[in-house]
């Protein structure tokens, strides 16, 4: 006579975690994953909400659907839940339209990408009256830094036809303090939009602890107005 070992899987429970400690104390995949719930034959829950996170971060909303259709193992059931939650949470969050009144308007609406683990840089349009017209992530870099090039931050807004954009990216190792790179590439950016005729009205950084990092507020590469 033999015991047999039973191999057992620990599955996330996201759903104790949200109720627990609420919903803001889930990542973007987690809350993907929560919604999803199995993942598929060739990817577990975890794997395919990291998929389709990345296909959403480059995504238009307007294309969502196109794009999520592209991922192996995302049927018409995940789809349409994906597809519903955003649009609910456009309805009733969306950030499209929203005015900022001044740059640092924008640091609650980029929270979520504060505690993920690589850099993120992100880009907002705005339009002339400084309403949002889209939010994305331009780059995903290393542990401690992204690569990025003009060209790639005012490719989208060029199309949006924006008036300004404010940039952002986070620091995983929870530090506000700019770097070397950081302050060359705000310069950069700043004169490539004075040629391109889109403002660059602030460079922040944002760290895990709710904290962020203005470039205007602290001066640096930006001149303030006098009024």
């Amino acid at each position: 006579m033999y015991t047999q070992k039973l191999k057992i899987q620990t599955k996330p429970n996201f759903r104790e975690k949200l109720l627990n400690l609420g919903a803001n104390n889930l990542t973007d995949q987690e809350l993907i994953a929560l919604l999803l719930r199995t993942g598929n034959t060739k990817k577990n829950v975890i794997q395919l909400s990291k998929e389709i996170l990345i296909t959403l971060e480059n995504s238009k909303i307007t294309d969502a659907e196109s794009q999520l259709h592209k991922v192996f193992g995302m049927g018409e059931s995940k789809i349409c839940t994906i597809l519903a939650a955003l649009e609910l949470g456009r309805r009733f969050f969306g950030i499209a339209g929203q005015k900022i009144s001044h740059p640092s308007d924008i640091v609650p609406l980029l929270r979520h990408y504060a505690n993920r683990k690589q850099e993120n840089f992100i880009c907002v349009s705005l339009s002339g009256a400084n309403e949002i017209i889209a939010t994305r992530v331009v780059s995903i870099g290393i542990l401690t830094k992204t690569l990025v090039h003009p060209r790639e931050v005012f490719a989208d807004p060029l199309t949006d036809r924006a008036a300004a954009v404010i940039v952002a990216h986070n620091h995983p190792s929870g530090t506000l303090q700019p770097s070397q790179e950081d302050i060359a590439l705000t310069k950069r950016l700043v004169d490539a939009g004075k040629i391109l005729g889109i403002r660059v009205l602030d460079h922040i950084i944002l760290n895990a602890l709710g904290e962020y990092y203005s470039f205007l507020e602290e001066d640096i590469c930006f001149e303030r107005s006098s009024n």
